[in-house]
């Protein structure tokens, strides 16, 4: 077969000017990482060519004595790395991993708590432009005002009020730690599901840097291609109680046949997460954003709730007199690349919000440290209190192109 330059000469040049931004940009989105050339070789195998409706030994397709063993593996690697119970790596995304709890634990009108989308919780948590919002009741929670903190006790009271069939603790731009053990409490106490989304920190729940979901949750989904370097792809794990359930809601309920090249993949990454460079590198995220975070409050930054315990930061672009779509623009002309992000509170419309979400597994992916941090702080900095300053902009690129080029991207 002729290889995809020959086939098709624009996809692929396309392919390699993303290639060469992702090497040359500092990419400081929270939901990003750099995948391994291992598992992205996995990925792009052969895999992809087979269908494989059903489970392991469980196939409604001959030819599948291959895929069996992945997939055994790869539910194996992730049993004993999360200590879960069960564990069904079907699901194509984080979202249709949700959309599985969903289906499992509830019928359509049941009641559902979940982070209110513009305090730091995800669409799937029960946002009313998703299905989470549009088929299930929603009682949305929030952040304490002064502190930008989760209020457990306000949080019980909620639950108390609405009696939800299920809990959902977790979220998407949250820069604290989540205490599952509180969460279960309330759960237990009015008689409902405790889901955690670990989408976002689940290698810090493996490092210790972050607590960890379980026992406290029934039933815990997470993606892949975050913190755990993986594929595009989404896990559930739950307790023996929730595994029919789970297991029919992703197949047959919401998907068809696995994509089994992105099954081989999360295996390859699972065995990654178990070396212990990797919980080294997970500590150094959290060093970084720390570090990152001290920085930016010394540059006359706002951040949310004053910092950050994980790999995340929220910033009040307002603090410098700027909405955070324009920083966050400006910070791409400069070669530094994070996403507007609204804020607890935020006056805002999603389209152009107050905030910019900011996170360091990539970077810290690269090798980048403290010292990296605060020159990165710095330029934020520099940006923000002269951000139409076309020159600056393009000198701070240069410079950070030629911090890229010390710490190469991994897997390009």
């Amino acid at each position: 077969m002729k290889n995809l330059a020959q086939v098709d000469a624009e996809i692929n040049d396309l392919i390699e000017q993303e290639a060469r931004r992702q090497a040359t940009v500092v990419r400081l989105i929270a939901s990003e990482n750099y995948a391994s050339a291992a598992v992205m070789r996995a990925t792009g195998s052969c895999l992809t060519n087979k269908y494989s409706e059903g489970y392991a030994y469980q196939r409604y397709y001959q030819g599948q004595e291959f895929i069996d063993r992945i997939e055994e593996i790869a539910v194996n690697r992730l049993k004993a790395l999360f200590g879960a119970e069960h564990v069904n790596v079907q699901p194509y995304s984080g979202s249709p991993a949700n959309q599985a709890v969903y289906m499992a634990v509830l019928k359509p009108g049941d009641r559902v708590m979940g982070m209110d989308l513009s305090a730091g919780g995800h669409l799937t948590h029960g946002a009313k432009v998703s299905f989470s919002g549009k088929l299930y009741e929603v009682f949305s929670y929030g952040l304490d005002r002064k502190s930008g903190l989760l209020d457990y006790e306000q949080i019980r009271v909620l639950a108390r009020q609405c009696r939800p069939r299920m809990i959902i603790a977790g979220g998407s731009a949250y820069p604290r730690t989540v205490d599952f053990a509180a969460f279960r409490s309330i759960a237990d106490e009015v008689g409902a599901v405790l889901m955690a989304d670990i989408s976002h920190f689940s290698g810090l729940c493996l490092s210790g840097d972050h607590p960890h979901p379980l026992p406290h949750a029934h039933i815990v989904t997470t993606t892949t291609h975050k913190l755990l370097r993986g594929p595009r792809g989404g896990v559930i794990m739950s307790n023996r109680e929730w595994a029919g359930a789970i297991d029919k809601a992703v197949f047959p309920g919401l998907q068809g046949g696995p994509h089994n090249h992105v099954t081989a993949a999360i295996a390859v990454a699972a065995k990654e997460a178990t070396a212990p460079e990797y919980i080294e590198y997970c500590h150094q995220v959290v060093k970084n954003a720390r570090t990152l975070a001290q920085g930016l409050l010394g540059g006359g930054f706002n951040l949310i709730s004053g910092g950050t315990d994980t790999h995340l930061i929220l910033l009040d672009a307002s603090s410098k007199n700027l909405t955070g779509k324009k920083l966050a623009v400006a910070m791409e002309k400069a070669g530094l690349v994070a996403n507007a992000n609204k804020i607890p509170f935020d006056p805002r419309p999603a389209n152009d919000p107050s905030g910019v979400r900011l996170g360091t597994p990539a970077v810290t992916s690269r090798g980048m440290k403290e010292p990296q941090m605060t020159r990165l702080a710095e330029f934020i900095k520099q940006i923000a209190e002269d951000a139409d300053n076309q020159s600056l902009l393009s000198a701070i690129k240069k410079q950070v192109e030629s911090l890229c080029q010390g710490f190469p991207a991994p897997g390009l």
